[in-house]
């Protein structure tokens, strides 16, 4: 049989598979909410909302917050309360405990402590507690604005002065403000996946036109529908988008939206609903690693609804399996990136800009005060964001 020389033909070879792919990591600088790290440390430097009022009753209630687990009530004053579960005496939860009118009595040997952990009464000790000073119950600060109950869980020396919004100083005649814990139509679950990839993405705008306008169906109204040309802008608490669209009837919407460092959002209604600044401020709270909620104040109409996006005309939670997997909203994409996703794994583009300068202002943040400087707090904030509806010379100034 003849000799036949090897064929010099090059063998295509596929390139780009998954095979070989590095193992993942994260920027731990963007997940971590512990105490202890620097991430927790800074986060606690601010006020927190994590329950609205009507959560604090003479019930005791357990809440989680930048993974710590607390529980919250009221005492027979009107007081709220946000103190450790485990009893400084003997170690068992104050969830069974009886909420009093000077605060909360712990089931087990009946000490009694107030809402800032001092203790008042001893019943079995002599003389129901001679030297009940000495003990103290670990508690943080609380704060009730407009119906929504904050605490802070940072250093006590540096505790900030508890900040405000101008667009709250003033309520009309027939509105008031909502204070609303139904994480952004998602029924009040918490969301089951880090608080960051959650939170920058109101960074994102061009996620509307595709996720909420197109991919979808438009699930918000028209005007949002339309492209929109971005800037983005450094501002001395975070960052904010200008959104502009020409609008089909030859009109200009000017959008803008604000983010501050650590995690708060101020985004005007996707509904358009009122044309000026927005109405409504909104945190994004860690509850831990890989749990958030979303929680807003709203100034609204008193007879008007809370506006629900709507997905094929359903609400979020009316959906099937099959239905989330057809109509995929913010939860579907956010939760898909995984509880917390995999930072190394990102190829981020120009369209992801505003994400880019979001993360360099809060470690910016980060940074400063793990080098021992003041976390920078607004005091009493002028919010910008807002949908600006109009001649375009009208307009375009508005927000800056």
């Amino acid at each position: 049989m003849a000799y036949t020389e090897p064929s010099e033909t090059p063998v295509e070879i596929d390139t780009g598979t998954a095979y070989g792919m590095a193992t993942p990591t994260f920027d731990p600088e963007l997940i971590e909410v512990e105490a202890g790290t620097p991430t927790g440390e800074m986060l606690r430097r601010y006020w927190h909302p994590f329950a609205v009022a009507a959560d604090a009753t003479d019930v005791p209630k357990p809440v989680r917050i930048l993974g710590e687990d607390l529980i919250l009530f009221r005492d027979g004053q009107g007081r709220p309360g946000l103190v450790h579960p485990r009893c400084c005496h003997r170690g068992t939860t104050l969830y069974y405990g009886k909420v009093e009118d000077d605060g909360i009595r712990c089931c087990y040997h009946g000490w009694l402590f107030d809402v800032e952990g001092h203790c008042l009464d001893m019943p079995v000790e002599s003389g129901r507690g001679q030297h009940r000073d000495r003990y103290r119950q670990p508690w943080y600060p609380v704060h009730e604005y407009h119906g929504m109950i904050f605490a802070y869980l940072g250093p006590p020396e540096h505790k900030p002065p508890f900040p405000t919004y101008d667009i709250f100083d003033d309520v009309p005649d027939g509105w008031h403000i909502v204070a609303d814990d139904n994480n952004i139509g998602l029924e009040g679950d918490p969301t089951p996946c880090n608080w960051f990839q959650t939170h920058e993405n109101v960074m994102d705008p061009f996620h509307v036109f595709v996720l909420h306008a197109g991919f979808s169906g438009n699930q918000f109204v028209a005007e949002m529908a339309g492209l929109p040309e971005v800037s983005w802008h450094f501002t001395d608490h975070g960052v904010k988008s200008h959104q502009d669209r020409v609008l089909d009837d030859g009109r200009f919407f000017h959008r803008v939206t604000e983010v501050l460092v650590p995690n708060v959002r101020i985004v005007a209604s996707p509904f358009v609903e009122f044309n000026g600044p927005a109405a409504s401020v909104a945190w994004t709270l860690p509850i831990s690693r890989t749990e958030t909620k979303i929680f807003t104040l709203m100034k609204r109409p008193l007879d008007a609804p809370l506006p629900r996006a709507l997905y094929d005309g359903k609400r979020w939670g009316e959906l099937t399996e099959a239905e989330h997997q057809r109509f995929p909203g913010d939860y579907e994409a956010q939760v898909g990136q995984g509880a917390i996703t995999w930072h190394s794994e990102e190829r981020l583009a120009g369209s992801d800009r505003g994400v880019s300068m979001f993360r360099t202002a809060f470690k910016r943040v980060l940074h400063a005060v793990a080098a021992g400087e003041p976390a920078p707090t607004p005091g009493h904030y002028a919010v910008k964001a807002g949908n600006y509806i109009g001649d375009r010379d009208e307009v375009i100034h508005l927000g800056e």
